[in-house]
């Protein structure tokens, strides 16, 4: 077991070591269907394939929901500025728009 310190949250969360396996060309080809099932109940984290001793491709299981959303929370933290002297919550427009009055279209 690994321990990381996330510095973004300020707290240390426990990791398992990766799970990776390294397969030839001709070795992959042979028992594909058995390493991707194997991926896919992620009994694998990686799976690297070489040819003639070089890696030519990297599997990994897609990541699940929960993870996927994970990713994208706070990715665009800090990349916005609201100018000074600008409010966000003061009406636009004097008038109502026409969707208030049940217009959907002009």
């Amino acid at each position: 077991m690994v321990i990381l310190y996330d510095q973004s949250e300020n707290m240390t969360r426990k990791a398992r070591p990766m799970r990776a396996e390294t397969y030839g060309a001709a070795d992959f080809k042979t028992n594909c269907l058995a390493i991707l099932d194997r991926l896919a109940r992620r009994d694998l984290d990686q799976v690297t394939i070489t040819k003639r001793g070089r890696t030519v491709a990297v599997l990994t299981p897609p990541p699940s929901s929960a993870e996927a959303v994970e990713m994208l929370h706070g990715f665009m933290r800090g990349s916005v500025a609201v100018p000074e002297g600008v409010d966000l919550l003061s009406p636009i427009l004097d008038e109502p728009l026409s969707a208030s009055d049940g217009k959907l279209h002009q």
